[in-house]
């Protein structure tokens, strides 16, 4: 499903249950622990004992690449992509980057450029201990395009997700507190309308041009957009007035410079809204996936119970038991 896609490490858990959360935990007691020495954290060197299987996917345009491996014998999946070149960094990146010659032909004249290490960084994300589902996920495959009715939702979907091991518990630890606490950007505690906001993964923070964060819901009984009626109208205006005015004074990007949506499939079921700049072509930001705070706000002003029984189109990949499922149902 996507992206994300999500936040990198959003995407479902794929049934790791008790005992991958508890082998997860070895492996970063085991890798990630400080060395020994007071300077330096093993973690630096996590990627060094990484044993390539396969390039799962890449992309010339996007500069990134994913690939499936082992780390101590635990199947994983890392992800490289080139960080933004940004204003800031210029001068010193004119001033002290060596140039290689490859081409000149009259005006005009192409090179290598050797940039000082520090600004010539990889973004890197690693999934570890990956389950087959992770791997599925970032494997370049066909997609199509899915028509579900709302009785297919009930019929088909619902039942598929809840036959489904998905884990969300990294959903709750930063609901409750217990990680990525000091990435939380701003938070309303009401267990009704409260939300906590904070960076999704995808961004680094070091430029407006691509943000992209996340408000996450506190209350657990709304898996995705087919949940929502009129009741919920008061949790939806609460997250977009305030997440947008918590951007404007965090970051000073006005409300009007945002795009705010909700992904149908989502990729995780515990409700959430997407805040991206306006000028970021965000992964799962077309309009067969995203569906705009506002129109869903209409949406239910209009009718209670809109989301119940509207169509909803979204992408399947080939690999998506889900697609089977409307496959074997007639509905494809």
């Amino acid at each position: 499903m996507a992206e994300s896609g999500k936040r990198k490490i959003e995407a479902a858990d794929g049934g790791n249950g008790a005992e991958g959360q508890e082998e997860s935990v070895k492996i970063k007691k085991t890798i990630c622990s400080d060395s020994g020495d007071g300077n330096v954290s093993a973690c630096e060197f996590l990627l060094s004992g990484f044993e390539t299987k396969a390039v799962l996917r890449d992309s010339a345009r996007e500069k990134n690449i994913f690939i499936h491996g082992k780390i101590a014998d635990q199947e994983t999946v890392v992800i490289l992509e080139k960080t933004p070149i940004r204003e800031e960094n210029l001068f010193e990146l004119f001033k002290n980057s060596r140039l290689k010659l490859e081409m000149k032909n009259d005006i005009y004249s192409t090179y290598q450029l050797h940039p000082p290490p520090h600004l010539n960084e990889i973004k890197t994300t690693v999934v570890c201990p990956a389950t087959e589902k992770h791997v599925k996920k970032y494997l370049r495959q066909e997609t199509f395009l899915v028509e579900e009715t709302g009785e297919d939702y009930r019929s088909i979907t619902l039942p598929f997700i809840q036959s489904q091991s998905f884990s969300i518990q990294w959903v709750y630890n930063i609901l409750e507190k217990k990680a990525e606490a000091d990435r939380i950007v701003y938070e309303d505690p009401d267990p009704k309308v409260g939300f906590v906001l904070l960076p999704d993964f995808k961004w680094d923070q070091k430029q407006l041009d691509d943000l992209y964060l996340i408000a996450i819901v506190h209350r657990k009984d709304i898996k995705s957009l087919r949940d929502l009626t009129s009741e919920h109208i008061p949790l939806l205006c609460n997250i977009r007035k305030r997440g947008e005015d918590a951007i404007q004074k965090q970051y000073g990007v006005p409300a009007n410079k945002l795009r705010v949506y909700l992904h149908y499939q989502p990729s995780y079921y515990h409700l959430h809204v997407h805040f991206t700049s306006l000028s970021y072509d965000a992964p799962g930001s077309g309009v067969e996936r995203a569906h705009l705070l506002s129109d869903v706000i209409q949406n239910l002003q209009a009718d209670a119970q809109y989301y119940h029984s509207r169509s909803l189109c979204f992408p399947l990949r080939a690999d998506d038991g889900l697609l089977s499922k409307f496959k074997n149902a007639g509905r494809l």
